[in-house]
């Protein structure tokens, strides 16, 4: 029997004795962890192969890093971030209700978007997990505007010229200090693959 055969009885052979609740006979056991060391492609075509494969992908699909972790509700506070209403905000205010007699007590929240700056309001069980966002600030060299759009260069010299100028208050303060020939930077946060100007700041 070659190789791909025997993986193929091995593996009709742990299923028929997992659905009588038995373990794999002693030859079968040695075969098995025999085969368990070899490369998995010399499995046949015929269905052994696309299991494994599948196993594999499954076990890939969830490595990659998220933009959100879940917190309990309780343990917000102030200043911090949330998300409310599927949008990543900076926590204004938060009171907890008292428990009642048939439920939790409830946290009231009070944010405003990091990006937009609208007001967003949620109310959650005190023991309920709810999303925060990872949200990432960087400081930024502002050596160009043109266009609608800024270039920018970081502590390491790196430049990028991706970010719009932003509209609004914090936009026609760039536009003026850049005119004026100022020297000065602008810190970007970055959110759930959103990045925006939020401050500008002078340079030291």
């Amino acid at each position: 029997m070659d190789v791909a055969s025997e993986l193929m009885w091995l593996t009709m052979t742990n299923h028929t004795r997992r659905g009588r609740g038995a373990s794999l006979p002693p030859r079968a056991s040695v075969e098995w962890s025999r085969l368990a060391q070899l490369p998995r492609n010399i499995a046949d075509s015929g269905g052994v192969q696309q299991r494994i494969m599948a196993d594999e992908d499954f076990e890939c699909g969830h490595s990659g890093a998220s933009s959100t972790f879940p917190q309990q509700c309780s343990a917000l506070r102030k200043n911090g971030f949330v998300m409310i209403k599927g949008r990543p905000c900076k926590i204004m205010e938060m009171s907890t209700s008292k428990t009642g007699k048939h439920g939790h007590a409830k946290v009231h929240l009070t944010g405003l978007d990091i990006f937009t700056q609208k007001k967003y309001e949620d109310i959650c069980p005190s023991t309920h997990n709810m999303d925060v966002p990872h949200v990432t600030r960087k400081d930024y060299q502002v050596i160009d505007v043109a266009d609608g759009f800024l270039s920018l260069m970081d502590d390491g010299g790196a430049t990028r010229e991706d970010l719009k100028l932003p509209e609004g208050d914090i936009g026609k303060e760039i536009e003026k200090k850049f005119d004026n020939g100022d020297n000065f930077m602008v810190t970007v946060l970055k959110a759930l693959d959103e990045e925006n100007v939020v401050a500008t700041k002078a340079q030291n």
